[in-house]
Order: C-alpha cells, then sequence, then structure tokens
C-alpha cells in the first residue's frame, strides 16, 4: 500500500491517511507600532497648497503597497532578516484663506524589520511549470528561503503637524518604486517646498515565515459543495421573509424602561 493511503490506528479504530503538501509556518511575531513623525512626501500641486495653508488636518492612511525582503542572518542558518515597507497614502484637508477646505494627498514610506527562525535547510527546490514564451515542463529552480507574510491593518491617524522646511539636509528623501508612484495622478514633491507634513501613525501588523512542508492527515471523505450554482445575480437573493423570520423578536425593547435618576422623574 503507497504512503498517500496507509492505514494508521487511531483513537477510534483504523482510518485511512493522506499525504498532502502545504506551508508549515515556522515562527510568528505581532507589532503594534507607533510611528512618529512621518513625513508625507504630497504631489507638487499640494505642496504648494500646503506652504499657503492656514490650517491642516490628516483626514485617513491607506496602505497602497507592501515590500518584503527575506535575508539570512550571517551567523545563524535557521534565523532570517524580513525587511518591510510599507507605503501609505494620506488624505488631509488644508484651509487656504476664507474658502472651503481643499484636500491634499501625498505619500508616507516606513520601514521595519524583524527577526524570525524559518529552520535550517538545504534542499534545492525545482519546480515543473508551464511559461508564456518558455518550453512547457521546464524545470524551474529556486532557493531555500522561507517565505515571508506579512498581514496588517490600514494604520490609524493619531497626530499630525506642519513644520517649516529647514533644509538642513537631516531629512533624506525616500527611495519611491515606480508602481507605488504611478498610483498618484501627479508626480510627488520629494525635494522642495517651504512647509513639510508630518503624521504619527498606529499600525498593527503580523509577520510569519513559512516553509513548504508534506504532512500526513486522516482522510475522512472528499468534501463537497452544498451551495447550488447560479447563473444570475437574482437567483442568489435570500428570500427577505426566510431572512426576517430568523430573526429572534425583540420583546427587550417592548417593556417599558424606568426613568433615569437624574431626569427628576423619581422621588
Amino acid at each position: 500500500m503507497s504512503e498517500q493511503t496507509n492505514d494508521v490506528l487511531g483513537g477510534g479504530g483504523p482510518r485511512q491517511c493522506m499525504s498532502i503538501h502545504t506551508r508549515k509556518i515556522t515562527d510568528s511575531c505581532r507589532d503594534k507600532d507607533c510611528i512618529e513623525d512621518l513625513r508625507v512626501y504630497l504631489t507638487r500641486g499640494c505642496q504648494q497648497l500646503l506652504d499657503t495653508a492656514a490650517n491642516v488636518r490628516v483626514r485617513s492612511a491607506e496602505l497602497l503597497h507592501t515590500y518584503i525582503d527575506v535575508e539570512p542572518v550571517a551567523f545563524d542558518r535557521k534565523h532570517y532578516c524580513i525587511d518591510v515597507t510599507f507605503y501609505y497614502r494620506i488624505v488631509a484637508d488644508a484651509v487656504v484663506g476664507s474658502c472651503r477646505p481643499t484636500s491634499l494627498y501625498g505619500l508616507a514610506v516606513f520601514s521595519k524589520r524583524a527577526v524570525l527562525c524559518g529552520e535550517d535547510s538545504r534542499a534545492h527546490i525545482f519546480r515543473s511549470d508551464t511559461r508564456i514564451g518558455e518550453a512547457d515542463g521546464m524545470t524551474i529552480g529556486s532557493s531555500n528561503r522561507p517565505i515571508a507574510v506579512v498581514e496588517v491593518l490600514d494604520p490609524m491617524v493619531l497626530s499630525s503637524k506642519v513644520k517649516e522646511n529647514c533644509d538642513c539636509g537631516c531629512d533624506t528623501a525616500a527611495q519611491i518604486p515606480e508602481c507605488v508612484r504611478s498610483l498618484f495622478d501627479e508626480e510627488l514633491a520629494l525635494t522642495g517646498g517651504q512647509r513639510r507634513l508630518y503624521v504619527t501613525l498606529g499600525q498593527f501588523s503580523i509577520i510569519r515565515l513559512e516553509r513548504d512542508a508534506q504532512i500526513v492527515i486522516p482522510m475522512v471523505e472528499y468534501s463537497m459543495p452544498q451551495k447550488e450554482c447560479c447563473d444570475s445575480a437574482g437567483c442568489c437573493t435570500e428570500d427577505p421573509c426566510e431572512a426576517f423570520s430568523r430573526i429572534p423578536f425583540p420583546a427587550g425593547q417592548f417593556s417599558p424602561k424606568e426613568c433615569d435618576d437624574h431626569c427628576g422623574c423619581k422621588p
């Protein structure tokens, strides 16, 4: 009998098992970052508005892109450095003169590093894939480094401030990839300007390392979908009366409520 269909003894008697290929989490961590005084690179037009604005308030921050790089630690084959760079779209409201607030938007960049255990693997990995323009079934070699996965929520805006540009040379322009630049309809003002906008963000993230692994799991039966296929949006819509019948009766909302003590209704 093959390894994929071995019968093994468990707590409930013999059961069939099968071998599957999946990713095993070797290590993970979570972070709650308070990112203080992060510079916002506004577009050229928005930078001109900032220079003359009487007041600026940051409205929101949205995560646009994340770049992840995994490198082995030189003195420890089992651990890896994960360098993560986050790119955010910052939207703010600026008051210029007595007019209504005008929207400003730009880019903020934040980088962090985590060191996690990715386990030691000396195997060379080859896969047979189909590539357009190449021979079908061509073997493609890859490194044996683990795969880094980053889960992150859109950051919360904690505070913001505007500073005069001192041109002291202490604030270097960020390295922004072209794919991020293309998300803005105007060129970003990386240098110049009389003022600069800074934000403080709060961010929650989870970083983990994964490796390919073969594991054996018990096989009870194949999973079959229970939902029928729909050929239009209308047939998938649930009957409203059927949905309403499952809502519990709100008896508590019909009960009279006592007056609060501070309202003067009680003696």
